[in-house]
């Protein structure tokens, strides 16, 4: 899959025009390129507190545990070759390191993906009014806003079915599934049963933190936007967003492939004629995000590996 994408780019590139985007690309320089490297930090500080809001008080962690959680499980899932689970177990091995219970962590981060995908539904929809409000319109445009509809539609019941599991506390993960296969994990299981139903005894919560999350997704679209303004592009904020919601929405249906490669490029392509944006200034803009992944992903992870190694070498030492 992820040779598929990385061919999918390469024929955009040579479609579009290689010189053109990379001309685009280029003319941020590196002080433009630095600022959107620190708005990635500004979108994690918005993310660590939509998960914090989750926990019971009596258990809170410090707010910046939970973000640097958050940066380590974004950073091992946009620059690594894995999956968004296995950058939810680093995720969780991050914030284990100072002391987070990992049973906690699970639930908490079980509840914070859901959130968030409520989260990305409202901005999803937020963003297909502002594109049939202010978009191009034609036949390809309302057959893309039909589609995405319909997956709004799809993704909403999923989304309702399995925040009914968790307010059963995932019971039957537990004691049927986990006891008969996994009968040693069964009393863990149990605990991250438990730890759920806490959580979604204050439904509040829930409603708070799907509500940072909204923000959250908005403030990544700002950060989007910025870096078209930086290579010249005077496109509009409510532009970027209706774009950069639908682009969301084909990695997240396309969740399968690795760092959703060639699919992320495919949506820019496809959707930035519809908000008034060149196809090149588009894939530049993509391949800038790329690089903003790796600038600020790869020193997440070594830091992370440093504290892991540490952690290591002082139990070796102790025992």
């Amino acid at each position: 899959m992820a040779l598929l994408g990385l061919a999918l780019i390469g024929y955009l590139l040579t479609h579009i025009g290689l010189r053109a985007v990379l001309a685009a690309a280029a003319s941020i320089g590196p002080g433009g390129f630095g600022v959107v490297c620190a708005m990635a930090f500004v979108v994690f500080a918005v993310l660590g507190p939509a998960w914090y809001v989750l926990l019971p008080r009596a258990t809170h962690p410090s707010l910046r545990v939970l973000i640097w959680g958050r940066m380590v499980r974004d950073a091992a899932s946009e620059a690594l070759p894995f999956s968004q689970v296995g950058g939810m177990v680093l995720g969780v091995r991050a914030t284990g390191l100072f002391g987070m219970p990992t049973r906690l962590t699970v639930a908490s981060m079980i509840v914070d993906v859901t959130t968030e995908l409520v989260g990305q539904l409202l901005y999803v929809g937020f963003g297909l009014w502002l594109l049939a409000t202010y978009g191009a319109q034609s036949a390809a445009a309302a057959t893309l806003e039909r589609s995405i509809l319909i997956g709004i539609a799809v993704m909403t019941v999923c989304g309702i079915g399995f925040l009914a599991m968790q307010r059963r506390g995932l019971g039957w993960l537990s004691d049927k599934l986990a006891g008969r296969v996994f009968p040693a994990s069964a009393a863990y299981m149990s605990g991250v049963a438990a730890d759920l139903q806490a959580i979604h005894r204050s439904p509040w919560r829930l409603v708070v933190s799907a509500c940072i999350h909204f923000c959250a997704w908005n403030a990544a679209a700002l950060a989007t936007w910025v870096a078209f303004r930086l290579i010249g592009q005077h496109v509009t904020v409510s532009a970027v967003i209706a774009l950069e919601s639908l682009v969301y929405a084909a990695r997240s249906l396309a969740f399968f492939v690795p760092n959703a490669l060639g699919v992320q490029e495919a949506a820019y392509a496809v959707l930035a004629p519809l908000v008034g944006i060149g196809q090149e200034f588009a894939l530049a803009v993509s391949l800038l995000r790329r690089a903003r992944d790796i600038a600020v992903g790869i020193p997440i992870l070594l830091v992370y590996q440093f504290l892991e190694g540490r952690r290591a070498l002082t139990r070796r030492v102790h025992t």
